[in-house]
């Protein structure tokens, strides 16, 4: 294969993009703390319009107090919001967690489903979260979680147009080799947050600037115009970087949204 670069085809690219990115953020995880699945999905629920940070800080005492579907239904929803107040939004949260242990309880014996076909049907949870819950508890890979990071980069990098989430996973599912489907999401967050920010990227210290059709265009403008900042392309979906959680689901009808782009209806 001859060398690559921001013209070559999109699947070459997306290779190159786990290969270098996974050298240069070799821990890149999911920063969201739990120890069961449903527990992460009560996490991801937690995310809206919240920082991970602050929901690592609120998930122990809840989980303590409800580790699991039927803990949550034996106590009461002032509890629970009592408990998840700190997230914000916390009377939607509340009822989209007591909503969906509910239906766990009522249609799968308590335990999560392992299908995305199935996972969607849980209060709570749309085609992001879904792609999320099974790939990071069960190693299941049937979706790409299209955050808010994963959205920007994959259109920086010119691998796709779509700006809404499904479409956008549609397109990457196609391009991404289904065994970086878990990893993508984690390295483009890691890559979105330390370097391809939102507003001004460092492009010139980018291991993606190459084959990045937007990298090399503000390279070369910034090498004509030595003193200009170029200016960032309009993307709607563009949230302010660090600020709140991209795992939850844009579409989600029963949690608040939150600005994302994203792995998530």
């Amino acid at each position: 294969m001859g060398r690559l670069t921001a013209t070559s085809p999109p699947p070459a690219r997306a290779r190159a993009v786990v290969r270098r990115l996974t050298a240069t953020y070799p821990d890149a995880v999911i920063s969201l703390r739990y120890e069961t699945g449903w527990q992460l999905l009560v996490a991801v629920v937690l995310s809206a319009q919240c920082t991970d940070e602050r929901v690592n800080q609120v998930t122990p005492a809840l989980f303590r107090r409800f580790p699991d579907p039927t803990s949550v239904l034996n106590g009461s929803v002032e509890e629970l919001e009592e408990l998840v107040r700190p997230t914000g939004f916390y009377r939607n949260k509340a009822r989209s967690i007591w909503r969906g242990a509910t239906y766990l309880l009522e249609h799968h014996d308590g335990e999560l489903p392992r299908t995305t076909r199935e996972l969607v049907r849980v209060p709570g949870a749309g085609r992001k979260t879904a792609a999320v819950v099974l790939g990071e508890a069960f190693g299941i890979a049937e979706g790409i979680a299209v955050d808010t990071h994963a959205g920007r980069l994959s259109r920086r990098l010119g691998l796709i147009t779509e700006t809404d989430p499904v479409q956008a996973e549609r397109s990457l599912m196609v391009i991404v080799e289904r065994r970086s489907w878990i990893a993508w999401t984690h390295l483009l967050i890691a890559h979105g947050r330390a370097v391809c920010r939102s507003r001004v990227p460092r492009c010139d210290g980018c291991v993606l600037r190459d084959i990045c059709p937007e990298g090399r265009q503000r390279l070369s403008v910034a090498r004509r115009h030595p003193r200009a900042r170029p200016a960032a392309p309009r993307d709607s979906s563009r949230a302010a970087p660090g600020m709140v959680s991209s795992w939850t689901d844009l579409t989600s009808s029963s949690t608040p949204t939150a600005s994302h782009g994203t792995p998530t209806a």
